[in-house]
């Protein structure tokens, strides 16, 4: 159900298939899409204090664990929602706010062990670096989400939030949950403002067949560093190396992880988007 070349070796061949046999017991069941959005995000929490356990390393051990079965269940809320007919706007936002939310959760209890570990001159110093990762990680998988989206978008037609945002009325736009949205794509719009260049003319070119499969073409021949790019910016690494931070008994190693590493790939990949998006707007004359 998911384009081959969005996926890395661990969705393709275990967090996918899992997600989408546990999607299916689910549709068996009164839970909704948005209910398995939840449920991913107790995963994270439980994840969490797991890792605030004093069982070392067994505790390191359970919460990565918990935090890669977050990836299956993060999967099988979208796989539910496809399965049952239930997709929505709505249910991209819940499933966008249960992830963000939980993450902070996460961060904060990372937060807290890393001030009791005394690494760091102050505890003070300790909560300023795990903020900055975890406004870090914000910014990073908006980028990675909204490319991905806008991929699907471009290439095979798939709908997305910033479609729907923008066909909704001013009223809805200013409620909280459109303000929410219109925030979170303005981030994306900000890093990559070229993008929006290919979206109007993916719209304009609605009912035209041949015009579509031109800006795919030109989309698909510069996607592949692209994607590669993105997948290590994702989530996939992203928990194993916070497993293995934690299973070198400290959470300050995923932070500098976060904070410089993929920081400055975040930057490369920015750099490299909008040159991208840029060719293929000259090429489809957007």
């Amino acid at each position: 159900m998911r384009p081959r070349e969005l996926q890395d070796p661990l969705n393709y061949y275990l967090y996918h298939p899992l997600a989408w046999q546990l999607a299916r017991l689910f549709a068996r069941t009164p839970l909704t899409p948005n209910m398995v959005s939840v449920i991913g995000a107790f995963t994270v929490i439980v994840a969490a204090a797991a890792y605030a356990q004093p069982y070392y390393p067994w505790s390191a051990a359970l919460g990565m664990a918990l935090h890669m079965t977050w990836h299956v269940v993060d999967g099988a809320d979208g796989d539910l929602a496809r399965l049952t007919g239930r997709a929505s706007p709505i249910g991209e936002m819940v499933d966008g706010l249960c992830d963000y939310l939980s993450h902070v959760v996460l961060y904060l209890v990372l937060g807290w062990l890393l001030a009791g570990q005394g690494l760091l001159p102050s505890a003070g110093l300790s909560y300023a670096l795990m903020l900055f990762a975890g406004v870090s990680h914000a910014v990073q998988s908006n980028h990675v989400e909204v490319q991905r989206r806008q991929y699907q978008y471009w290439v095979y037609g798939t709908p997305w939030l910033r479609a729907s945002h923008d066909g909704e009325g001013s009223a809805t736009r200013r409620s909280w949950g459109g303000r929410l949205v219109s925030a979170y794509l303005a981030v994306a719009s900000g890093m990559t403002p070229h993008a929006l260049r290919i979206d109007a003319a993916v719209a304009a070119a609605h009912g035209d067949p041949a015009r579509l499969e031109a800006i795919a073409s030109a989309v698909r021949a510069e996607a592949p560093p692209l994607l590669r790019l993105c997948k290590v910016l994702g989530p996939n690494p992203r928990a194993i190396v916070l497993g293995l931070s934690m299973l070198a008994g400290s959470p300050l190693w995923y932070f500098l992880y976060q904070s410089l590493v993929l920081n400055l790939l975040l930057a490369v990949s920015v750099a490299m988007h909008n040159a991208a998006a840029r060719r293929i707007a000259a090429r489809i004359g957007a």
